[in-house]
């Protein structure tokens, strides 16, 4: 799908999936890489060994996302809005807040990634088939049923033993259980420094309205028109 243009300001929606359709994350090491990876190279200076410094500064596992004393204060290229990550493909809702900041944000997403899994598997050439794929909001309710697409739908398909047709809270639930979609963050229950959610925040005040939004979202289908361009599974 051809990228159109980015303005300061816009919201977009990004995705992709791996080559040939194969998984990009293998392990829970991989998945806790690609959200160090969301945490760390969002910044405008140069990405190059932020992650080693980073182990080297905190002295933590991957499970820890504080910003070194050591470096100056983050400058975002962009805002991320909500994430997941599924298998064979990813979400992120972002919004341009400098100019050329999502293309250079998922460069370093692309470039990070790919030479950490050849660098892991002794192995060379493409992770993810092709460049992203991107999408403008149109408007707020674009911008919620999209949020709610990324961060409650995609991972309902990881949840096995729930049909969320059948047991929509239960299944929400677990989806606040799962570490690689921004649902914990974005509802307070998590505190990982990636998501800056100031534009949805007085729309959804507490767990309940989110969660009454999505069920409404997702009992009437509507939701299918907004993201119908995103089907990448």
């Amino acid at each position: 799908m051809r990228k159109e243009p980015f303005f300061v300001g816009d919201f977009v929606h990004v995705y992709n999936r791996g080559i040939r359709k194969m998984n990009i994350v293998d392990d829970i090491n991989d998945r806790w890489r690609f959200l160090n990876i969301l945490r760390y190279f969002n910044d405008e200076k140069s990405s190059v060994n932020k992650l080693r410094e980073v182990s080297f500064l905190l002295r933590v596992d991957l499970k820890r996302y504080e910003w070194p004393k050591e470096w100056e204060e983050q400058r975002p290229l962009v805002k991320v809005l909500s994430f997941c990550i599924m298998d064979n493909h990813f979400h992120l809702l972002l919004q341009e807040i400098s100019p050329g900041g999502i293309s250079e944000f998922m460069k370093r997403i692309g470039v990070g990634y790919t030479n950490y899994k050849n660098a892991k598997e002794n192995g060379c050439g493409k992770i993810f088939q092709g460049s992203y794929k991107a999408r403008t909001i149109k408007d707020e309710t674009h911008l919620q049923y999209v949020d709610a697409y990324i961060q409650v739908f995609n991972p309902f398909e990881l949840i096995e033993k729930i049909d969320p047709k059948n047991n929509f809270d239960k299944a929400f639930e677990a989806v606040l259980d799962y570490n690689f979609c921004s649902l914990a963050e974005s509802l307070g229950k998590a505190n990982r420094q990636i998501i800056d959610r100031d534009i949805l925040k007085d729309k959804f005040q507490t767990i309940e309205k989110y969660k009454d939004f999505a069920f409404d979202a997702f009992s009437c289908g509507g939701i299918k028109k907004f993201v119908r361009d995103a089907s990448i599974d």
